[in-house]
């Protein structure tokens, strides 16, 4: 499911999270933007899969079965930025995104 969502600059921004479930997405631009998953809350939380986009290649964030705690794929951008990204709820096996190049 193909969603977009406006990214205020600053610090880390949650675009999707997770309780008790998995899913996968998929993200490109803006180029220089970082995406990370994490895990848990507050002091006792963790961040997992840091990347940072290069607006070409599609970078991939997964969140598995495993997940009991609450799991947020998060964005930082530089400046304030809708971003677009392809997300998949459950455990898929989805290796490429639907996002039109």
């Amino acid at each position: 499911m193909i969603r977009t969502k406006r990214v205020q600059s600053g610090d880390w921004r949650t675009v999707e999270w997770f309780w008790n479930a998995s899913g996968t997405a998929f993200f490109q631009a803006p180029a220089g933007a970082q995406i990370k998953v994490r895990y848990g809350v507050g002091w006792f939380g963790f961040d997992r899969q840091k990347q940072t986009l290069d607006g070409v290649r599609f970078k991939k964030l997964t969140i598995g079965t495993a997940s009991i705690a609450r799991a947020r794929m998060q964005v930082r951008v530089a400046q304030t930025v809708d971003v677009t990204y392809d997300v998949y709820p459950g455990n898929v096996s989805i290796t490429t995104p639907e996002i039109p190049v």
